[in-house]
């Protein structure tokens, strides 16, 4: 593996275990056993690690958040929608739990994050579109503008939630299970929207995605 991508590599780990703002990048060199210089030399500041992990987070929430094109939507694609949000609180559980420290700390990235989570949402719309268009949800009580931006608001907000609502402060532990509430709570908007042919299935994805907190 390269330097440059076992820097990015071990920084998402720490970021995401100890939070972004308890991590320098002595604290990176250290993990990596590599000399701070060595680390200049591939990343600038922290700043710009972040940067670099926040392109991978966008390509990979705008590579899951697109209409198949050529066919209707069906319940798998729904499936496949919510473990992809899951897959991505996850991985860059970091960027959620400390994100408006992050865009304040960096005008350049919240200029790129306006402009991603606007896309989002316009991609969210799409989906819910699809959805209604699919039969899966009711087109007469769907309003796909309002679902959408409602999910983006639950999805990148349900980290923080955790953090400041949930979790013990003194010893916050974050779980998978804990962020497959989130997705819960995504697909819980939509119970009163679906159609006869659609509810067993949704149901269904409910029961599995949902956490006691």
């Amino acid at each position: 593996m390269k330097t440059r991508d076992r820097i990015l590599n071990a920084s998402l780990q720490l970021f995401n275990e100890l939070g972004e703002r308890s991590v320098t990048t002595n604290h990176i060199a250290v993990h990596l056993g590599m000399s701070p210089g060595n680390l200049y030399y591939h990343f600038r500041n922290k700043q710009q690690i972040i940067a670099e992990l926040f392109s991978a987070y966008e390509q990979q929430v705008d590579a899951y958040l697109s209409v198949p094109e050529g066919r209707s939507l069906v319940i798998a694609d729904k499936a496949h929608y919510l473990e992809s949000i899951f897959a991505g609180l996850w991985d860059y559980r970091f960027l959620h739990r400390d994100l408006e420290h992050l865009l304040n700390s960096d005008p350049d990235l919240a200029q790129r994050y306006r402009v991603f989570s606007q896309r989002c949402v316009q991609s969210g719309q799409r989906i819910y579109q699809g959805l209604v268009d699919a039969d899966i949800l009711c087109s007469e009580r769907t309003d796909p503008q309002a679902l959408a931006t409602n999910s983006w608001l639950l999805m990148t907000g349900w980290v923080g939630y955790l953090y400041t609502t949930v979790l013990d402060p003194e010893q916050p532990q974050l779980t998978p299970d804990l962020l497959r509430r989130g997705v819960y709570q995504v697909l819980a908007q939509e119970r009163g929207l679906l159609t006869e042919s659609s509810r067993e299935a949704v149901q269904a994805m409910l029961d599995d995605y949902y956490v006691p907190l």
